[in-house]
Formats: C-alpha cells, sequence, structure tokens
C-alpha cells in the first residue's frame, strides 16, 4: 500500500477514533494523536503516524465470568494460556477484551499478552501504511523523554516527531482538530526547527530529522513501538 490521499488519512484517522470511542480497548486509552507529515497538509500522506497514550493495566476492570459446571470463577491467564499459549490476559490486557476479540490477542517475544501490540491488532488494518506509537505517558511528555533517550544513545531513529495534533482525550473528540487537518490550516514547522525549538542545536537537528526521515522511509505497513515511562 502506497499512502493516503489526504481526504482518506484523515477519515482514517476518524474511523480509529471512533473505534476508541465505541469498543472496548486492551487496556484503558486516554489519548490518540496525529503526528508528522498528516498534520504538515501534505497530499498524498505517505504514511499516517499515529500516538496513543493509555494505562498500564494495575487492575483489571473487566466483569468477572463464572463457570456454569462448578460455580468457580474462571481464570483468564489459565484460559489463554491454554487456548493461545499467551499468558497475563487479565494483568497486562483486559480479560473482557480477549474473550470478546480473541483475533486480536497478541503476544511479545516472552509469550506474555503485549497491550501495543493488541491494540495494533484492534485498531488497524494488517497492511495498512500506518504507525503506532503506544505509551503510558502523554504525547507532550513522552517527546521530551524520547528526546533526552536519543541524544544520550546518538540514535536519532527513537526520537518521537514533536509536530502532533490531539485528536481525542478522556472521552472528548476534538471536532476543531479534524476540520483544521482536513483544510490543512495546521502551521507546523519542518521536523528540523521543531527539535530546535525543544533545545537542539541547529547541527543537530538537521541531523536528527534526516535519520528519522530515513528511518521512516524504510518502514512498510503497519509498525508498531511500545514504550512505558
Amino acid at each position: 500500500m502506497s499512502g493516503f490521499d489526504r481526504e482518506h488519512a484523515v477519515d482514517r484517522l476518524e474511523g480509529l477514533v471512533d473505534t476508541v470511542e465505541d469498543e472496548r480497548m486492551p487496556v484503558p486509552v486516554r489519548e490518540v494523536w496525529a503526528v508528522g507529515d498528516v498534520a504538515l497538509g501534505l497530499d498524498p500522506v505517505e504514511r499516517l503516524d499515529v500516538y496513543v497514550t493509555k494505562d498500564i493495566l494495575m487492575r483489571d476492570d473487566s466483569e468477572p465470568t463464572t463457570s456454569s459446571a462448578d460455580g468457580d470463577r474462571s481464570d483468564p491467564d489459565t484460559q489463554f494460556r491454554d487456548s493461545h499459549g499467551i499468558e497475563g490476559v487479565g494483568k497486562t490486557v483486559r480479560a473482557d477484551w480477549a474473550r470478546e476479540y480473541p483475533r486480536f490477542l497478541r503476544a511479545n517475544a516472552n509469550g506474555h499478552a503485549a497491550p501495543e501490540q493488541c491494540l495494533a491488532a484492534h485498531l488497524l488494518g494488517d497492511n495498512e501504511p500506518i504507525h503506532l506509537e503506544v505509551c503510558n505517558s502523554s504525547f507532550e511528555d513522552n517527546v521530551t523523554q524520547r528526546l533526552r533517550g536519543a541524544q544520550l544513545r546518538e540514535d536519532y531513529t527513537q526520537l518521537l516527531d514533536p509536530r502532533g495534533v490531539c485528536l481525542w482525550a478522556d472521552g472528548t473528540r476534538s471536532e476543531e482538530a479534524f476540520r483544521k487537518l482536513r483544510e490543512g490550516e495546521l502551521a507546523l514547522p519542518t521536523l528540523s526547527a521543531a527539535l530546535e525549538m525543544l533545545g537542539m542545536d541547529d547541527v543537530e537537528a538537521e541531523t536528527a530529522a534526516r535519520e528519522l526521515h530515513a528511518w521512516r522511509e524504510r518502514q512498510d505497513g503497519v509498525t508498531v513501538r511500545g514504550d512505558v515511562i
């Protein structure tokens, strides 16, 4: 898939927010942001960059189920370990979500349910040109955290593009943000200029922007990155 025309890109973002609003998610979602090219008024948009702020599941808020045979509470961790070979259901992702959407259940390399991968499976198609960032920290806080980490490691592919627009937060959709995206009204700087505003010098900002753009161009289909702060 080679990208989205601008109208389709914004439609796709609206559909993604619709899903977050209308359907049970594997973990509580607090924010949805559109990041990078789609916020710049480009047409077409080669890849959509989306940022989701989610809560870490400290306590599963699923409704418990009862076995009709013996009246015992079913253990979702055991259930999905036996049926899917995946551990952690009811601990890292909601048990009732896994029961309703078992086709979207995904695990990390250690075999534990991975919230970011589960969100990607639920929200995105297999081959869509979309990059999904998932973190428990808000977008604005994570921009600065990731900037520090990228500078320390001298790995600018770890940067989070600071040019973002909040589409949905705590149950409220920003119709104004969607309008501005459709009409290309957002006045945002180049990536290097945005990085300079965050404290990089001009040479480092140009280098970082170049490396991040090159990394993006190497991506294909759905890509997902999870982060915990």
